[in-house]
């Protein structure tokens, strides 16, 4: 256990910052899974843009990497063109 008030200071700041990161990523994967359930293509357009969005933030952050990032958004793009 950590010792030093800064170290215990750390401790709760970085737990407080995984439940966000979590709640965040969490929230994502949930509006992928969604997205990739949609068969309407105005429906998935709208879906793409605020999905785009949420993994972009998630690069900007570190919480994903940005090549894993752009892979996801490429493989949503190509998902939401290939609806008629």
């Amino acid at each position: 256990m950590a010792n030093h008030k800064s170290a215990l200071k750390r401790v709760r700041s970085s737990a407080a910052k995984r439940l966000r990161n979590r709640y965040q990523a969490k929230t994502t994967r949930t509006y992928i899974k969604k997205l990739r359930e949609t068969t309407d293509k105005n429906e998935a357009m709208d879906l793409y843009k605020k999905v785009s969005g949420m993994l972009d933030k998630l690069g900007k952050k570190n919480i994903l990497h940005k090549n894993t990032v752009g892979n996801k958004k490429s493989k949503l793009a190509k998902y939401v063109n290939s609806l008629t």
